[in-house]
């Protein structure tokens, strides 16, 4: 059996241009994607079993084949990767990556590719997190105040929330705030409110103003 595995945001590009590079390196390989597999809007945070991921590892066997784009889309973290590769091995199946050309089955050049890729992942996330608390940290020191401004309706939405670690990478990344809104299928003064919630805004400067302009401030 050959199954097609996608973690996908909300934005219908990123689910066709997936879905598109996993039929592409199938068709390459002379191979028919049976089933597909989708966890749409998903943190790569959450646990595999609480994810459609966990129903695919359970019920893969000997001679299957998974396909995803990345492995990046398995897990977030090392641990999480090792543990789903570890399943897949103990299946006697093999895991192809379409971006990362990577194949990974029962044999310990894979276990150790594996751990180098899922440790970069995770250093990756902490290295975005420590930016961010460090540039807190510096604005609170300049006399800044954090949090929200009074008299601001605030409000967690949830479908920022449930892609919190795609904001703040993207944030990280210098994307634009109007663009992340679209992504998160929110309008931007939600998207706005959001961000101030969970101090990722910057309250200094122009984007204050556009904030003003957008009605987030009351």
């Amino acid at each position: 059996m050959i199954y097609g595995y996608l973690r996908v945001s909300s934005d219908e590009q990123d689910v066709n241009n997936q879905k598109l590079g996993v039929e592409k390196f199938a068709e390459q390989h002379g191979w028919k994607i049976e089933s597909y597999i989708t966890d749409e809007g998903v943190s790569g945070t959450k646990d595999p079993s609480k994810r459609s991921l966990g129903k695919l590892l359970r019920k893969i066997k000997k001679g299957d084949i998974v396909v995803c784009s990345e492995i990046s889309r398995l897990g977030r973290n090392l641990l999480m990767i090792m543990s789903i590769l570890q399943n897949i091995m103990k299946r006697n199946a093999m895991l192809y990556t379409v971006k990362d050309n990577y194949i990974l089955g029962d044999n310990i050049q894979s276990t150790v590719l594996a751990f180098a890729f899922g440790l970069a992942a995770q250093i990756e996330r902490d290295m975005i997190s420590m930016r961010t608390k460090e540039a807190l940290a510096r604005k609170k020191a300049e006399g800044v105040k954090l949090g929200h401004p009074r008299g601001t309706r605030m409000r967690l939405n949830p479908r920022c929330e449930s892609r919190y670690d795609f904001i703040v990478a993207e944030l990280a990344k210098g994307t634009q705030k109007t663009i992340l809104a679209k992504k998160c299928k929110v309008s931007k003064t939600t998207f706005y409110r959001y961000l101030i919630y969970k101090n990722l805004h910057d309250p200094i400067g122009s984007n204050q103003q556009n904030w003003i302009e957008n009605g987030v401030y009351h």
